[in-house]
């Protein structure tokens, strides 16, 4: 069998050992240390603008933890992008609140700033402010953040970026993840960097950073023995992973070229194939770090379905998946609020995400050009 091609595996740079080691020499096997420290250094030089930065265990867990952060409860409702995956959405219900779904730009792909504002504005009708936004910069794309700001301030609801696909990525030449009043990152294997598992939260006061790190360090209070006011979680980063991420950190730009040297591989190989159409941005207002390179199926021009595409491939033994399924589509969610029509559904009937990873060899475009080459769209 020839070997498998991954949608998007992990990719050492070579330099995250000697950081592991050395928390193994100094013995700092444990969730605080110099890797967890300058991990958090390294994200908030890359991201420039004045923002903290505290490592987790995982993406999910800092956006549940921006979500503690900003109030939010039993009840409430949070405003959250229907076309993501779930971990986006799953922490409001940790916390007994309601999501409120909303669907996408068709161009963009991101939160509509349409359905948004006719959302909050609904909602307010119904005594039921929404008391965050959750936007998501999906596949690496950035959102329409000038617009989906401006709606946020003007009905006073902090923004929360699911800025988890991502790093590297930018709005207007700034980077995503500095918009909200609190940013997420995943540093999951198949992320653009990885700590193996990890996340972050990326905060605007020093003073809500070191809230992240009481909490997610079982809140434990400042006393001679363990006493506890808050409820707490077991979320920070471990030395070990964090010392990955401080190598990972030192190839970052490097990755995000090889992802968006990917991005124009398909371009070029669907460039004569009117079926299909490569997700890229819109104009140079956005920046992608093309996390995956995604495409979809013009089913006026093709009878060929995603499903049709990704068998071929598998076939190869190259890996595919189809775009996220909507969240107000899932049956977990089938009974929360929804705002918008059927951009979503429809990109989710029409999309495929293509192998993307930046370990791509020459290889391995080969045998992803002879696919689509002997394809019939």
């Amino acid at each position: 069998m020839k070997s498998k091609i991954w949608l998007s595996s992990p990719h050492m740079g070579g330099g995250e050992m000697k950081y592991v080691q050395e928390a193994f020499d100094q013995n700092w096997v444990a969730p605080l240390g110099k890797n967890v420290d300058e991990f958090e250094v390294a994200i908030e030089k890359f991201l420039i603008k004045d923002k903290f930065v505290a490592a987790l265990s995982s993406g999910t867990a800092a956006l549940h933890l921006a979500l503690i952060q900003l109030g939010i409860g039993y009840g409430d409702e949070v405003i959250c992008q229907s076309f993501t995956f779930s971990a986006s959405a799953n922490p409001i219900k940790y916390l007994g609140a309601n999501p409120v779904f909303v669907d996408s730009d068709e161009v963009n792909w991101n939160m509509s700033p349409a359905y948004l504002e006719k959302a909050i504005q609904d909602r307010i009708s119904k005594n039921k402010k929404p008391k965050a936004v959750i936007v998501v910069h999906l596949y690496g794309m950035p959102a329409l953040m000038d617009e989906i700001l401006a709606i946020c301030e003007k009905y006073e609801i902090p923004l929360v970026e699911d800025s988890a696909e991502a790093l590297g990525s930018s709005y207007k030449g700034r980077q995503c993840g500095t918009f909200g009043e609190f940013a997420i990152l995943s540093f999951n294997g198949n992320k653009i960097i990885t700590t193996s598992g990890g996340g972050a939260l990326v905060t605007t006061t020093k003073e809500q950073k070191q809230k992240t790190i009481f909490l997610s360090t079982q809140a434990r209070d400042h006393a001679p023995h363990y006493q506890h006011s808050e409820v707490g979680y077991n979320y920070r980063l471990s030395n070990i992973c964090a010392g990955i991420g401080r190598g990972q950190m030192e190839v970052l730009d490097e990755r995000v070229r090889l992802r968006r040297d990917n991005h124009s591989f398909y371009k070029e190989l669907f460039s004569n194939t009117e079926a299909v159409d490569v997700f890229s941005e819109a104009n140079s207002d956005f920046f992608s770090n093309h996390w995956l390179t995604c495409i979809t199926l013009n089913k006026d021009l093709t009878k060929k379905t995603t499903h049709d595409l990704m068998t071929a491939f598998a076939e190869e033994n190259i890996e595919t998946r189809p775009l996220w399924k909507p969240m107000h589509l899932q049956p977990v969610f089938k009974d929360c609020p929804y705002y918008g029509e059927t951009v979503a559904e429809d990109l989710f009937n029409a999309g495929l995400c293509l192998p993307s990873g930046s370990n791509i060899t020459n290889d391995d475009k080969s045998r992803i050009n002879e696919v689509i080459n002997n394809y019939q769209f």
